[in-house]
């Protein structure tokens, strides 16, 4: 699970970093609301831990155009202000739950995986399955019939967002943000050589997925049925 953390107490990004690194997440930190509707437009994390006090643009505002333009990550509000009125406001404006400062790491840890077992598109479910592939995500194994392949965690990041956009066009900027980070300093060509290694995955498979190149803007996984792209 790739988590983006908007918060502008940078020693409080350092401590909950560490905890939610060593909890095996990544994590992309910003300390500006701008900055962070942008890297939510990216649409790149599964999870987003909001402050509501932030410089520039203020939480509650920043969820409400991120929602306005219909971006459905579950988001996770972290404030000082712990009053009724503002948890309220808070879950209003389309957070999915509410922590007030201070708090125990243990209780955010609890509160994401809450979150995460919840029954949404981008939930970290235990295994991904798209017609005769399965996906172990987190143990980076793909099997179609009796046959399984071990795939890197790139390799595994990347197929893990085209079956969950399975039959849909992902864009490169897309796919370049979610499996290496919204600032990455990445060249095309690296996502293109990780698509031709995906590709000899799945043709040693015998499978009939493709994954499909859409010109000029990115790629699709697909069924034959389906149609698309060359």
């Amino acid at each position: 699970m790739r988590i983006l953390m908007i918060e502008d107490d940078e020693a409080l990004c350092e401590v909950l970093s560490y905890a939610l690194v060593k909890e095996g997440y990544d994590v992309d930190v910003c300390h500006e609301g701008d900055d962070g509707l942008r890297w939510m437009r990216e649409r790149a994390h599964d999870l987003v831990l909001l402050d509501r006090m932030l410089p520039r643009l203020d939480g509650a505002t920043l969820l409400k155009r991120a929602r306005e333009d219909s971006i459905a990550t579950p988001v996770l509000m972290i404030t000082a202000l712990g009053s009724v009125e503002d948890r309220v406001e808070g879950l209003d404006v389309g957070a999915d739950d509410y922590i007030v400062k201070p708090f125990a790491t243990s209780e955010l840890l609890a509160r994401i995986r809450a979150i995460g077992r919840r029954p949404r598109e981008w939930s970290g479910a235990a295994e991904i399955v798209y017609g005769p592939l399965t996906l172990d995500a987190s143990g980076k194994t793909l099997c179609c019939g009796g046959d399984t392949i071990s795939l890197s965690k790139r390799e595994a990041d990347l197929l893990e967002y085209l079956m969950k956009s399975a039959g849909r066009t992902v864009p490169r900027s897309t796919l370049l943000a979610h499996v290496w980070g919204p600032d990455a300093a990445i060249e095309d060509g690296n996502l293109d050589s990780y698509i031709y290694f995906l590709r000899q995955r799945l043709k040693s498979l015998n499978n009939p997925l493709a994954i499909v190149t859409v010109r000029n803007v990115g790629y699709s996984l697909q069924l034959p049925e389906e149609g698309g792209g060359t």
